[in-house]
């Protein structure tokens, strides 16, 4: 049986270790730092990086060129990319030698957008060389609204280096994220239709219940307003067949059978000559 010292010892030592790595994991899953001092962020951009938090899990590849000019590029959203913890949120990658270059750092993040897309700006990445005056590297992802996916077509659009500063890498991707989001507007013609259909509804329904609760009514008569609404129906065959009939009323019959009047009158005219003379 262990002393009550050794026990107290070694679950010390346990939370000890449970706090330094959970202290080490929060350390290394590091996040978008926005330009500007901390606490102290704008708003538009938080909320803006918010809506982004889907994407923080993914990763995003794309390879272009050919031989000993191609490269690998991988980005990320407010997550390290690449195989070294430096803070780069996207990283080139050259197939030929391997070597890593990190484009830009979720360190220094710039974060805006409009109506349908999103501009995501990694600063801070690695020095060129003999380019831009030796500044550093920054990445620019231009996310694009398409409301068919959470997020794709992760491409490298162009790399301008020509200038003297302010070289940037254009990256573009779709995404649904940065879609505005959908509002549906009903004409005025859509709401007096509908608020016509729940009033007839209201009539209909109110009427049957009164007619068979209240006054005891069964069968049609159940019907609110019954007989109203058969003389309506009734004028309303009446317009129709007067204005939709296809033969007017005083058209004489294409067959009149023979009468008295007409039978007397011949009769008269045939014994004429009968009579003495």
């Amino acid at each position: 049986m262990l002393p009550l010292g050794s026990c107290w010892g070694a679950g010390l030592l346990l939370l000890l270790l449970a706090i330094t790595a959970r202290e080490s994991w929060q350390a290394e899953e590091k996040t978008c730092d926005l330009v500007g001092e901390k606490g102290r962020e704008s708003e538009r951009e938080l909320a803006v990086l918010k809506r982004l938090a889907p994407l923080f899990n993914k990763s995003f590849e794309s390879t272009v060129g050919q031989g000993s000019e191609m490269y690998m590029y991988i980005f990320r959203v407010c997550r390290e990319a690449g195989n070294h913890s430096s803070g780069a949120g996207l990283v080139q990658i050259n197939k030929s030698n391997g070597k890593e270059t990190v484009v830009g750092r979720i360190n220094e993040t710039h974060i805006f957008n409009g109506s349908n897309w999103i501009m995501l700006i990694y600063k801070g990445g690695d020095e060129y060389d003999n380019h831009c005056g030796k500044e550093q590297r920054r990445a620019v992802v231009m996310i694009s609204c398409n409301r068919h996916t959470l997020a794709d077509n992760f491409n490298p659009v162009s790399e301008e280096r020509g200038k003297v500063q302010d070289c940037f890498y254009l990256f573009e991707m779709d995404s649904s994220l940065a879609c505005s989001p959908e509002v549906s507007h009903l004409s005025v013609g859509s709401i007096l239709l509908i608020t016509s259909a729940s009033l007839i509804a209201v009539y209909i329904i109110g009427g049957f219940l009164y007619q068979r609760l209240v006054v005891g009514a069964k069968g049609i008569e159940q019907f609110p307003h019954i007989a109203f609404w058969q003389d309506v129906g009734n004028l309303i065959a009446d317009g129709c067949d007067f204005v939709c009939r296809s033969k007017p009323r005083n058209v004489p019959a294409t067959y009149r059978g023979v009468g008295d009047d007409q039978l007397g009158e011949d009769s008269e005219e045939r014994d004429d000559h009968l009579l003495p003379m």
